[in-house]
């Protein structure tokens, strides 16, 4: 009978402190360095999240290692709530699946939320290179075998492994040419040392704009409110072809459901803001609003995806 007693008052002390979260500041972990895209979306997304939670939410930046460092620090963090993840579509479907270093298991060692915005993939081609639409561009790399050359931010960037999910699908092969970010990567485009890449909408968009970049279509399935006069690689025969950055805030797998339906509310109320959705708008991203089971099935799916091309390419990134 003490011990039924203790079980249920033991009960009861639980389910307080849960229902009292959150009592203290909150940290969101970016795993990159300060300024980049994930930085700055972490950076709108804290004070709207925490306007909502009523605690303070502190972005916290542990950068190294494409995103594993600090992907890693979340999954191993204590499961209470107080340390949340803004994970990335490469540290969470990318990273996993192209390093050999597997130090955390996206599926099994995070619960998701609401993704929080997403950057589509524009293929972009210097003006020389005589293609406009998608079904010309692949023709003509099927002329002309490795004779291409597609400028990336990096080995193992999406940049790089969009145009490596672009071979596998298309059959066809282009000679990459890696730079250090995307801005340099862009600015050889520009200047034709390369002839084409699988870029940001938010970071080739001035440059399309300006006439100095061809857009040849988005690697989504559903046209770009920054260039809605774009067609899509799915309308352009490669049905289903997609390619994104995306950001989500996740928690450590054995955070109680509670705190994660307290953080998941808060999420969802910070993205209906409109302040931050026109944040996001200037950035050139999409707000982005889905249930824990959407950005789970989504995970799942571009992990499938990724590990389709590691196998066809053989790529492994230290």
């Amino acid at each position: 009978m003490k011990l039924k007693q203790y079980l249920v008052s033991m009960a009861l002390v639980l389910s307080s402190a849960h229902a009292a979260y959150p009592d203290k500041p909150i940290r969101l972990v970016v795993p990159f360095a300060p300024g980049g895209n994930i930085d700055i979306t972490a950076r709108i997304v804290a004070p709207a999240l925490s306007e909502h939670l009523g605690q303070p939410v502190l972005v916290d930046n542990r950068g190294g290692a494409g995103g594993r460092i600090g992907t890693e620090m979340v999954a191993r963090a204590p499961p209470d709530g107080y340390t949340l993840l803004l994970g990335s579509s490469g540290a969470l479907t990318m990273n996993p699946v192209f390093s050999p270093l597997k130090s955390y298991d996206p599926v099994r060692d995070f619960a998701p939320t609401s993704l929080v915005s997403i950057v589509p993939l524009i293929l972009v081609v210097h003006p020389s290179l005589p293609v406009k639409t998608t079904k010309e561009f692949i023709a003509l790399l099927k002329s002309r075998p490795g004779q291409v050359m597609m400028a990336s931010a990096g080995t193992g960037s999406t940049t790089h492994l969009t145009g490596e999910l672009f071979q596998v699908i298309t059959g066809t092969t282009l000679t990459h040419v890696p730079f250090r970010g995307s801005g340099p990567a862009t600015i050889e485009l520009i200047g034709g040392h390369t002839q084409c890449m699988f870029d940001q909408v938010s970071t080739s968009g001035p440059y399309v704009k300006a006439g100095k970049l061809r857009p040849i279509a988005v690697a989504a399935l559903k046209r770009s409110p920054a260039f809605p006069e774009v067609s899509t690689m799915d309308e352009g025969g490669l049905r289903g072809f997609e390619a994104s950055t995306y950001t989500g805030i996740f928690l450590p797998s054995a955070t109680p459901k509670e705190i994660i339906q307290k953080v998941y509310g808060g999420v969802i109320k910070a993205v209906e803001l409109p302040a931050t959705r026109d944040a996001f708008t200037k950035l050139g991203s999409e707000v982005m609003k889905s249930t824990p089971e959407e950005v789970a099935s989504r995970i799942r799916a571009d992990l499938d995806k990724w590990k389709k091309v590691q196998q066809k390419t053989g790529i492994f990134i230290d």
